[in-house]
């Protein structure tokens, strides 16, 4: 890894050691975080609130199973659901103050918080590991042991990643869609539901398909490659075999479970139905990734309308059918 002081650009102020802005440095530089002091806007920002939409999948496995319409399911859903939400912002903190040096060198990275010297590192470092504590602390008097597992997995794969597994290629791709799995499989724990091997298949390679859409649009970006050491080993068209690929063999395994049923009954017409907007889901986001736009998805999803139509009516025809059977 390069040293900051050397690889940022002219303009940007002078770092410590640490990563952390030391001056205010020429016009055009990110502001210096003054003694510790909190930010509260800063933090907040910090935290990535967008990207909670993310934990969302504990909500798959029991809606899927039909159980969303139970209140203790519903709560123990819910209660999944915040506890990913502080474990994946803890990660967030402290990625974002391993990352700093090199976040000053992209030009959408530059403008996160600790990069920006708008959030002091130790108050960042300090939130991220208070949030990943609090989380598995929390989880522990409920006596949900699953859900705990599940959770102590997912932080030990976060953790792995921020150390080591985020340079190496093709096994960034698979820690990063394997947290993504870690949250669809809590839902089901957190609630004792057993997940299909359907359920599974179709997580993982869309979680395949969206990471490798991240990265596809990640290298598109001029001299991103130079923030990220794993970036600068994959080709454009690898990437996009391995997004044919995982959208391909999705689309395959969604259209056996959709189909499984040879009788002819309201559920598994609905289902069947339901193959169309799924397959326009992932032609809509193929053509977001080819413009380039794919490196983060979460906007994606809160921004573009043609795929929250679509999604809308995969939804409400898997729902419906669910509720048929």
């Amino acid at each position: 890894m390069s040293d900051a002081s050397s690889a940022a650009p002219r303009g940007d102020a002078a770092a410590s050691p640490d990563g952390a802005p030391t001056g205010p440095g020429p016009a055009g530089a990110p502001p210096r975080a003054r003694g510790g002091r909190i930010a509260a806007g800063a933090l907040l920002r910090a935290v990535r609130p967008k990207q909670w939409l993310k934990n969302l999948l504990v909500f798959a496995a029991p809606g899927t199973a039909g159980l969303l319409g139970d209140p203790v399911v519903l709560a123990w859903s819910a209660a999944a659901f915040v506890l990913f939400c502080a474990a994946s912002s803890g990660t967030y903190l402290l990625n974002d103050v391993r990352d700093a040096p090199r976040d000053r060198l992209h030009e959408r990275k530059r403008t996160r918080p600790v990069a920006a010297g708008e959030l002091s590192p130790s108050v960042a470092a300090g939130t991220g590991a208070v949030l990943l504590l609090a989380a598995p602390a929390a989880a522990v008097p409920t006596g949900n042991w699953p859900l705990l597992a599940v959770l102590a997995g997912y932080l030990v794969l976060t953790t792995a990643y921020t150390l080591v597994l985020k340079n190496a290629a093709v096994l960034d791709l698979v820690a990063v869609a394997g947290c993504h799995v870690l949250r669809a499989v809590a839902g089901g724990a957190a609630i004792g539901v057993p997940l299909t091997r359907w359920f599974l298949i179709v997580v993982c390679l869309g979680a395949l398909l969206v990471v490798t859409g991240k990265r596809e649009a990640e290298l598109r970006t001029p001299g991103a490659a130079r923030t990220r050491d794993a970036l600068g080993r994959y080709s454009l068209s690898y990437l996009t075999q391995v997004r044919t690929m995982a959208s391909a063999a999705m689309i395959v395994t969604y259209c056996l479970w959709a189909l499984e049923d040879p009788a002819t009954t309201p559920a598994s017409v609905v289902h069947g139905a339901s193959i169309v907007p799924f397959i326009l889901v992932v032609l809509r986001y193929h053509l977001l990734v080819d413009r380039g736009v794919g490196e983060e998805p979460e906007e994606i999803a809160l921004r573009d309308r043609p795929l929250q139509l679509c999604g809308a009516a995969l939804l409400a025809l898997v729902g419906f059918g669910v509720y048929l059977a």
